[in-house]
């Protein structure tokens, strides 16, 4: 049985973000100027993503540090592991693209992690924004390197 795509739209300070549910679980969180064609049908009281909506405010206020929505995702078994492992690092830190790769059990496999990270579909709530150049630089972030740097140092101020 197919779940009914519904999405919505909400306003951040990095700008709109898309927020796409199917059924009970979130599947997209993406910055508008992705160029994304928009599927599903618009809705503004899908119980979902006005749950989304809610904790990503708090999160931008500063008062959420933690996401509890359920989420779904689908790719490679290394995408999923990336993904799952990118929803263990805490708030305010950071780790390397090697140390991500030594956590889903794949020293070798920075590159794949990297990439995954790429395709993360769900922004800032699964934290790829948190992973960082092994020499301490910021490199590749889908919504730009400036929203990657805004996130950063907003997780730092609210630690």
């Amino acid at each position: 049985m197919n779940q009914k795509a519904e999405y919505d739209i909400m306003s951040s300070p990095l700008g709109h973000l898309l927020i796409c549910a199917e059924g009970s679980h979130i599947t997209l969180v993406e910055f508008m100027d992705s160029k994304r064609k928009l599927v599903g049908e618009k809705s503004s009281e899908n119980r979902h993503i006005l749950l989304c909506k809610k904790q990503l405010s708090e999160y931008f206020e500063g008062k959420r540090k933690e996401f509890n929505l359920p989420l779904k995702f689908s790719g490679t078994e290394l995408q999923e592991k990336s993904w799952k492992y990118l929803q263990t690092i805490p708030y305010g830190k950071t780790v390397s693209y090697q140390e991500e790769a030594d956590g889903v059990g794949n020293s070798k496999a920075v590159r794949a992690v990297a990439n995954a990270n790429g395709r993360n579909f769900i922004s800032i709530i699964i934290p790829c924004h948190r992973v960082i150049g092994k020499n301490g630089t910021l490199t590749g972030y889908g919504g730009g390197l400036w929203r990657k740097e805004w996130l950063l140092k907003h997780e730092k101020s609210n630690s």
